[in-house]
C-alpha cells in the first residue's frame, strides 16, 4: 500500500456498516391509540362526554367538501358511532339549513342566516355540566373556494342537551360582535358565579382578530383585545411541518403569502384565573387574567392589554386544553408532538410525539384520563403551499394517556 493511500485511512476512515450514528428516535411519551377513522368529511373538533360519548364537527369554511347545499346530505356536527362511522347530531334537519349553508341570492354570495340551523360548525364542546355546546361560525366555502361572509344569525353559540339529544338555548352573536368576516374558532366555559362565561376566539384570516367574552346568564357577548399584535400572526412567520414550508394562498389565483391566521387555540387555567391563547401564525404562548376580559367598565380594554403575558415560545399549534395538573397542552406540529406548558415553573414539555402526527387540530381531555386529538392533515391542504390537495383519507382521532393521573377540569360552584 502506498504512502499516499495510508494517510488517507487514517485521516478518514472507512464507516462499516457496524457503525451507527446518532438519529432523531421519532417517538416520546405514552403511545397513540387510534380511536376512530374519519372516512369522509373532514373534521377539526372533539369533545367526549364524561360516560365516553364523542362527538366531532366537519367545518365547511375550511373544506368545501364539507358545505351543505341543501341537498347533499352533509352534516357539520356528528356523534361519532363505533370506530369509524359517524351521525349527524343531534339530528340531521338542523345540520340541513333550508337553501344550503350559502345564500346564493344576495351578491356576492353570504352565509345563509337561519338561527335554528347550523351553518358552519368550527368547534363543539362540552361544559362542566357535560352540556354539548355548538360555536357556529356562520361561514362556509363556495365549491370553487371562496369563503363567504356571514350573515346576523349564522354566528352563533348553541346548547344540547345530551340527556334529550335537543338544543335548549341558542345565543345569536351581534354583527358588532361577530363581524361578517370574523372566523369563531373555539371556545372554553367557567361557570362558576351565575350562569357562567364563556371566552372564543376570533382567528379570521381577514384580521379581525380578538377574544369574545360571552355572559351565559345574560346572553350578552362582547369583544376585547380587537386587532391586539398579540391576538394577530407574525408577520414573515413560516412554520415547516413534515419538511414543507407553509405558506398560505387566500383564495384561489391569488399569490401566497405568510399563514394570516391569528388567535386559535384557548385554554382555561386550572383554576379558571387566567386565559391562555396563541396565533397559528405564531410560536408564542400568551395569558390573560380572565377578570381583565370579563371587564366592561371605561378603561377595561385599556388593563386588558396591559395585563397581556407572554409565556414563552410554545411552537405551532392549533387547539389548546387544560388538565387537572394545570398542565396547558399545545400541538407542535412543526415536531410531529404535542408539548404541555407548566405553569408552576413556566417550563415547556414534550407529552407525546410521533412520526403519524402531522396537524394535530383540536384536543379535548376526558374524564378517562385520556388526551384525545384530531389529526387532519390540515397541511396538506389546497391552502397551503404549493398549493394541491394532498389530504389522503381516513383522517384519524388519536388519545394519549396524560401524565401524572390528569384528567378533565371542571369549572363549576361547589368543586
Amino acid at each position: 500500500m502506498s504512502s499516499l493511500k495510508l494517510l488517507l485511512l487514517v485521516l478518514f476512515p472507512t464507516f462499516t456498516a457496524t457503525q451507527q450514528l446518532p438519529s432523531d428516535p421519532g417517538v416520546a411519551g405514552p403511545p397513540l391509540e387510534i380511536v376512530h377513522l374519519y372516512n369522509d368529511q373532514w373534521p377539526t373538533g372533539i369533545t367526549v362526554s364524561q360516560d365516553g360519548r364523542k362527538f366531532s364537527n366537519y367545518p365547511p369554511g375550511l373544506d368545501a367538501n364539507n358545505t351543505n347545499d341543501g341537498s347533499n346530505g352533509k352534516y357539520t356536527v356528528a356523534e361519532l358511532i363505533g370506530s369509524d362511522s359517524e351521525t349527524p347530531y343531534p339530528n340531521a334537519e338542523i345540520n340541513s339549513p333550508p337553501g344550503g349553508a350559502i345564500n346564493y341570492t344576495t351578491y356576492p354570495p353570504t352565509g345563509a342566516n337561519h338561527q335554528t340551523h347550523l351553518i358552519g360548525v368550527q368547534s363543539v364542546v362540552l361544559d362542566p355540566l357535560d352540556r354539548l355546546w355548538i360555536l357556529d361560525t356562520g361561514r362556509a366555502l363556495t365549491p370553487d373556494g371562496v369563503l363567504v361572509p356571514a350573515s346576523y344569525g349564522g354566528p352563533k353559540l348553541v346548547c344540547v342537551s345530551l340527556s334529550t339529544n335537543s338544543v335548549v338555548r341558542t345565543i345569536v352573536f351581534p354583527p358588532t360582535v361577530a363581524y361578517p368576516d370574523s372566523y369563531l374558532n373555539d371556545v372554553r366555559f367557567d361557570l362558576r358565579g351565575g350562569g357562567g362565561v364563556a371566552y372564543i376566539t376570533d382567528s379570521s384570516s381577514e384580521g379581525r382578530n380578538g377574544i369574545i367574552v360571552v355572559d351565559l346568564g345574560s346572553g350578552e357577548s362582547w369583544r376585547h383585545l380587537d386587532g391586539t399584535p398579540e391576538v394577530r400572526p407574525e408577520r414573515g412567520f413560516v412554520a415547516f411541518v413534515w419538511g414543507t414550508p407553509l405558506y398560505y394562498i387566500p383564495s384561489p389565483g391569488q399569490p401566497l403569502t405568510t399563514a394570516p391566521l391569528g388567535a386559535d387555540g384557548i385554554a382555561l387555567s386550572a383554576d379558571g384565573q387566567h386565559l391562555f391563547w396563541g396565533s397559528v401564525g405564531g410560536r408564542t404562548l400568551y395569558s390573560i387574567p380572565t377578570e381583565r376580559l370579563r371587564d366592561r367598565s371605561q378603561n377595561s380594554e385599556l388593563l386588558a392589554q396591559a395585563s397581556i403575558v407572554n409565556r414563552g415560545q410554545r411552537g405551532v399549534s392549533d387547539g389548546f386544553e387544560t388538565d387537572s395538573n394545570g398542565f396547558i397542552y399545545a400541538g407542535n406540529l412543526e415536531q410531529s408532538a404535542i408539548s404541555f406548558y407548566n405553569p408552576k415553573n413556566a417550563s415547556t414539555s414534550m407529552f407525546v410525539r410521533d412520526p403519524r402526527i402531522n396537524w394535530s387540530d383540536t384536543l379535548s381531555v376526558g374524564s378517562d384520563g385520556y388526551l384525545y386529538f384530531t389529526n387532519n392533515q390540515l397541511s396538506l391542504g389546497s391552502a397551503f403551499f404549493p398549493g394541491t390537495d394532498r389530504r389522503q383519507r381516513p383522517f384519524v382521532l388519536f388519545r394519549a394517556k396524560l401524565p401524572e393521573n390528569g384528567s378533565r377540569v371542571s369549572l363549576l360552584d361547589g368543586l
